[in-house]
């Protein structure tokens, strides 16, 4: 098994695993989707503001699980949000801004 980056937007990134052609152990059940998200305190100095992502990320995946394929993926934070335009760590317009910048993720891993 190998992981795959499926797509990107500029906060984050979906992976994916792919079968590789020599079998071995799956680290899951094989034909299950399961979700993961990564949220680094590098890009996200406050737990409130981690959990924020977090709660997105699995909120947003729920609505588009029927359109993925079931295997394990992971959505990673991979940059920091501005903290100029947010007034707290876990204000209503960062939460509206993960959350449109997840369906558009979600939107490009299947067109």
């Amino acid at each position: 098994m190998s992981c795959g980056s499926v797509c990107k937007t500029p906060h984050f990134v979906l992976h994916s695993w792919i079968k590789a052609k020599a079998p071995e152990a799956a680290p899951f059940l094989e034909g299950r989707l399961l979700f993961g998200a990564l949220t680094p305190k590098r890009w996200a100095k406050r737990a409130v503001t981690r959990n924020l992502i977090k709660r997105q990320i699995y909120e947003v995946s729920a609505l588009y699980a029927h359109e993925l394929t079931a295997t394990a993926h992971v959505v990673r934070l991979h940059a920091e949000f501005d903290k100029k335009f947010f007034e707290s760590a876990s204000s209503p317009a960062l939460q509206k801004a993960v959350r449109s910048e997840l369906t558009q993720l979600f939107k490009l891993a299947h067109p």
